[in-house]
């Protein structure tokens, strides 16, 4: 808590309020958009004047690079928008006060907009003083990752406020303010932390396989049996391609290719365990459900990446560029799911024989000319498919010692 100077007992006790309330938003994880809001609205309460407040910050997540949410007295939340990384900055950002403290590692900047000043104006300034408003205070705080609050990827917050009241905020409701706005960054910090643990483990991990570790599911050792059609996925000829495309036309290739087959994966239910070099193992778990029905999903998807490949293949075809082929092994069996690895570097995935059986069963995809092969265990839970499968004969996988039947789905012609 700030030093009281001038506040009177009754404000004193508001502000101690708010202190508490952020303490606890911040504990049980509030979201930032609601910490924005809740903050607005009782510094309004508790007599400190603030007609729009502005939160905006940097994250870790693949997809978005940041956030920005504006609250206003008079509409409550009045936007909340995402940031891409493939977004450049937007012009309004560019000439703001934000972008302008950001360039000259600035924390603090306080600006009153009904009297004349020598300071660089900006756009949104003369916006605020058409509404009416009377002063301007922006803050940023680091979040302990970098010690230049102009890095690139910072993850620091910057949060504006402002105020119509005819002499601006005044001394002691702006040391109010100031005074409160620590404890409302760290409340913040305690949100987006958890959320960027979430994006990371998510990211690297998986859905399910992320929410487990975050819940305590950390040590080694620590599997369990889960019956699962397992989906594993290989790009024929990234190894020739490898030797003849430029690093960086290859990363982006390879990105687009497994984007293709993740994706309606992931869209059907399916969880993406790794990304094997030029293909990917993931699962589509029974879960005490309608084995069939979880068989009949996993088809769908190996025949939504299919078809998205080729139709990509074809895209490329066009435009002179080299293509990959797309080979994929369905199979049904169980397996351990959990942390396996070092004492110190763990990796939540799934082992046993059934995972080697199906990248035993995608090998043999080439030899076959399939694309697709399905073992006989998954045609079995599977009920046939609907009658769809088609037997493509017995043969033996290597370091299996029994010959399998396998089976396959003939894509229609192109």
């Amino acid at each position: 808590m700030p030093d009281r100077g001038m506040q009177t007992d009754a404000e004193f006790l508001k502000d101690r309020e708010i202190a508490t309330w952020l303490a606890e938003a911040g504990l049980k994880g509030v979201k930032t958009p609601d910490l924005l809001v809740g903050f607005g609205e009782r510094l309004n309460d508790a007599g400190v004047p603030v007609v729009r407040g502005n939160l905006g910050m940097e994250t870790l997540h693949p997809q978005v690079r940041g956030y920005n949410h504006v609250w206003r007295r008079d509409v409550g939340l009045q936007t909340s928008d995402s940031f891409t990384h493939q977004e450049g900055d937007r012009p309004d950002f560019l000439m703001s006060p934000i972008q302008y403290m950001l360039e000259r590692g600035i924390f603090q900047m306080r600006r009153r907009l009904d009297q004349e000043s020598d300071e660089p104006e900006f756009p949104i300034f003369r916006d605020f003083r058409d509404a009416g408003m009377t002063e301007w205070y922006g803050r940023g705080f680091l979040l302990g990752w970098s010690t230049e609050i102009n890095d690139r990827g910072q993850f620091g917050v910057m949060t504006t406020w402002t105020t119509d009241r005819a002499d601006g905020f005044g001394a002691v409701a702006f040391d109010r303010l100031e005074g409160l706005l620590p404890l409302f960054a760290l409340a913040v910090k305690s949100t987006v932390t958890r959320e960027i643990a979430e994006s990371v483990v998510g990211t690297y991990l998986g859905g399910d396989a992320g929410d487990r570790v975050l819940r305590g599911e950390i040590l080694r050792g620590s599997v369990q049996a889960v019956s699962a059609v397992l989906f594993y996925a290989d790009l024929r000829g990234f190894t020739r391609l490898a030797d003849t495309v430029p690093r960086n036309d290859l990363v982006t290739m390879l990105d687009d290719y497994l984007d293709r087959i993740a994706t309606p994966v992931e869209a059907r239910g399916g969880q993406v365990l790794k990304f094997l070099g030029d293909g990917l193992l993931a699962t589509f778990a029974l879960d005490g459900g309608d084995a069939a029905a979880v068989c009949e999903t996993a088809l769908a998807a190996a025949g939504d990446a299919l078809k998205g490949v080729d139709e990509m293949n074809r895209a490329r075809t066009a435009a002179g560029a080299p293509v990959m082929d797309l080979d994929i092994a369905l199979h049904m069996g169980e397996v351990l799911y959990g942390n396996v690895g070092s004492a110190n570097r763990l990796d939540f995935t799934v082992i046993g024989p059934a995972v080697n059986e199906a990248s035993r069963i995608e090998a043999l995809c080439e030899k076959l000319d399939v694309n697709l092969l399905i073992s006989n265990s998954f045609n079995e839970t599977g009920n046939g498919c609907g009658g769809r499968l088609e037997s493509v004969g017995r043969h033996t996988l290597r370091g299996v010692r029994e010959a399998q039947d396998l089976f396959t789905v003939r894509m229609p012609a192109s």
